[in-house]
C-alpha cells in the first residue's frame, strides 16, 4: 500500500479507537481493543463492520488484459519482437523483467477514495 493509502487506514483506525475508547475504556469489553491490523481484517472481510466504520478496503486480482495495459502506459512495449512472445513469455517478461503488479487495492474512507497497484 503506497503513503496516502496508509494514511487514510490510519485516520480510521484513530478514529475506531477513540470511539471504542470512549464506549467500553481503554481496554474494551473483552480486555483489548483491537489492533490496527485486526480491524483492517475485519473491513476486508465484514461488510456490516466495514460500513459501520465508513472504511472500504477491495483487494482484487488483475487480469493479463489489465496488465497488458499497464504495461502500455508504461511504455515497456517498445522491446521488438513482443508480438511474437507466447502468452506464458509475456507472464514471464511482467513477473521477472517489468515487474508488472498483479492486484489493485483500493481503499475508500470519508468519500476518499485511493487505488494503488501491487
Amino acid at each position: 500500500m503506497n503513503k496516502e493509502q496508509q494514511e487514510l487506514l490510519n485516520e480510521a483506525y484513530k478514529n475506531y479507537f477513540i470511539k471504542k475508547s470512549s464506549e467500553t475504556g481503554p481496554f474494551g469489553i473483552a480486555g483489548i481493543i483491537p489492533t490496527k491490523e485486526e480491524f483492517i481484517y475485519d473491513c476486508k472481510t465484514d461488510l456490516e463492520f466495514s460500513e459501520r466504520w465508513g472504511l472500504k478496503i477491495e483487494e482484487r486480482e488483475l487480469d493479463l488484459e489489465e496488465r497488458m495495459d499497464l504495461i502500455n502506459k508504461m511504455h515497456l512495449r517498445s522491446y521488438s519482437g513482443w508480438q511474437n512472445w507466447s502468452v506464458e513469455e509475456m507472464e514471464d517478461r511482467m513477473n521477472n523483467d517489468w515487474n508488472i503488479p498483479t492486484k489493485l487495492i483500493t481503499i475508500t474512507y470519508n468519500d476518499k477514495t485511493i487505488e494503488s497497484y501491487e
